[in-house]
């Protein structure tokens, strides 16, 4: 078989500060702002967001294995590998730009590859449409977890 394959990008804008902002894009950022996100962390066992590091999640009745590929603090910028072996693999890329003292553009892009019948329906459903609203459904989780620590 060989899978379909598709490309989505959004932004969305959060008001905090770029370094903020980005620590939320981590494996362990996410915690504190994504509900049901609940990483296991096989390397580091901290869960230190690193080139390098492999977790897993738990979602939807399936597993997907995580792996940092690029992690460019400095550039604001990480990059995942992840594969949920019995639907798809993907690169997902996350790139936080200030565009204000407190305020920040947020561009997150997925790259995914069907590796089964179920995959390619999966991504089927993944119209540019439903990729942003997925995004811009973050950005609400996100503002309604720092509503909820203020």
């Amino acid at each position: 078989m060989s899978g379909p394959h598709v490309e989505h990008r959004h932004r969305i804008v959060l008001a905090l500060g770029v370094e903020e902002a980005f620590a939320l894009f981590t494996p362990k950022g996410e915690e504190a702002c994504a509900p049901g996100w609940a990483p296991e962390y096989l390397f580091p066992a901290d869960g230190e967001t690193r080139e390098g590091m492999v977790f897993r999640t738990f979602h939807g009745g399936e597993t997907t294995l995580w792996g940092c590929v690029d992690y460019l603090p400095a550039e604001h910028r990480v990059r995942y590998a992840r594969v949920s072996p019995e639907t798809r693999f993907a690169f997902v890329e996350v790139a936080c730009r200030a565009i204000g003292p407190a305020t920040t553009e947020v561009e997150v892009g997925y790259a995914q590859t069907a590796v089964s019948p179920a995959g390619a329906a999966m991504l089927a459903e993944t119209t540019d449409a439903a990729f942003a609203a997925a995004i811009d459904g973050w950005r609400v989780e996100i503002e309604a977890a720092l509503a909820r620590a203020a």
